[in-house]
């Protein structure tokens, strides 16, 4: 029953292999002996005190049925072995939504004597372009970085990146000028130059922004958070290599993990292939490390979803109530040379560039599976959603994720 059920007639359609995992953990623990045994009544929640969820021992069909009926209407989020946050998270999601639905349902209307639309649309074009850093000069990058002892793989990165971030600031100034002559009816307004503008004035990130780099953020933070991303880079390009990188000032992490692996390759010379992951957790502040890691990079910039990480005993632990996200340590992408399995204590929890799981189809969300330390729990005990940001009346999300960047 758990085969077909979990692989075959269900688990057969789920395509994610951290679904099929999430599907496989749940039919374990509700199809076992203890379900079917006469003796006992089988606790479908047990981490419920006094749960209503209850198999009644010999019970026939007409039984059955009445005891189903009995069954609260609005389910607990510790029944399906969530935490309470997760009943926090799924109620900001359904309010986000309620709102947008709302704003996007209000008449474009200006009161009499109030700022006009024309004059909004002004200055926030005039403030945005004070704030947007200008493009790179890639070619001086280029010939500045050339005799530095840098690593090639970083310093393809590193170009790739500055290449991804000029289009976007160039798109950046060219739209938000073309916006004002807009405004002012000295340039035809586009349906694309429309969407920017009517995106900035509700203050969400336009379509044509959000090419580079995917995020959820609205647009004050997110040219906050660009901001940052070019001053990490123009650090990178003015002083030295990091000790320790923020993994999400990257446009493409996949990209950096990949040349961590070249770097450690060419280094130890062995074929990338045979190389793999550990990730050792590092409990001391970005800002402290004064050494380059031996072999790998350590990364910062993470958030933890669905738990916590225990800085005295190493692992993970339980949420604080109401504290949806919380900050990961540094960690060491160190590669290995054929690295051994280990299963006991550890969880492989997967890392997501956004809180949006799914991504899309273009660009997908997941980055790899890190692998950490369970604490008293077991690896099974975090494989259980706690959250879907995107779809919250959908169980198949893990409990646990780590998120490259923060909505």
């Amino acid at each position: 029953m758990r085969y077909l059920i979990a692989e075959a007639n269900y688990g057969g359609r789920v395509t994610d292999a951290m679904d099929r995992r999430l599907v496989n953990v749940y039919i374990t623990q509700l199809f076992c002996e203890q379900a079917i045994s006469p003796q006992t009544e089988f606790n479908l929640a047990p981490q419920l005190s006094d749960s209503p969820y209850i198999i009644p021992n010999d019970a026939d069909l007409a039984s059955a049925k009445l005891a189903i009926k009995t069954f609260p209407q609005l389910d607990n989020a510790l029944a399906f072995g969530q935490h309470a946050n997760a009943d926090i998270a799924s109620q900001i999601e359904d309010s986000s939504t309620l709102l947008d639905t709302i704003v996007s349902l209000q008449p474009k209307v200006i009161d009499a004597g109030g700022e006009s639309k024309e004059q909004k649309i002004l200055r926030i074009c005039h403030l945005m372009q004070e704030e947007v850093p200008p493009s790179f000069d890639a070619a001086a990058v280029r010939r500045g970085m050339g005799p530095r002892a840098d690593p090639e793989p970083m310093k393809t990165v590193l170009y790739q990146e500055v290449d991804r971030y000029n289009i976007l600031l160039l798109t950046l100034h060219q739209t938000l000028k073309a916006s004002e002559l807009g405004v002012q009816g000295l340039v035809i307004v586009t349906p694309e130059l429309e969407e920017i503008i009517e995106a900035v004035l509700e203050f969400k990130v336009p379509r044509a922004w959000s090419t580079c780099y995917p995020s959820l953020k609205p647009l004050t933070p997110w040219m906050r958070d660009l901001v940052c991303r070019i001053s990490a880079l123009q650090k990178w390009i003015n002083e030295a290599l990091p000790r320790c990188f923020w993994l999400p000032g990257f446009t493409y992490p996949t990209g950096f993990l990949t040349a961590v692996l070249q770097t450690s390759a060419r280094k130890n010379g062995i074929a990338i292939d045979s190389l793999s992951w550990e990730f050792p957790i590092i409990n001391t502040p970005a800002t402290s490390i004064a050494q380059y890691a031996k072999d790998g990079s350590y990364c910062h910039g993470l958030f933890l979803e669905g738990a916590r990480w225990d800085l005295d005993n190493s692992c993970l632990t339980e949420p604080i109530p109401m504290e949806l996200c919380c900050s990961m340590p540094v960690i060491h992408f160190k590669p290995v040379d054929n690295k051994k399995k280990s299963i006991k204590g550890i969880y492989s929890c997967p890392l997501y560039l956004y809180p949006l799981r799914t991504g899309s189809r273009e660009r997908p969300s997941f980055v790899i599976s890190c692998e950490v330390r369970c604490g008293a729990q077991g690896s099974e005990y975090w494989t259980f959603e706690a959250v879907s940001r995107d779809e919250p009346l959908v169980i198949f999300f893990q409990r646990l994720k780590i998120i490259v960047r923060d909505s």
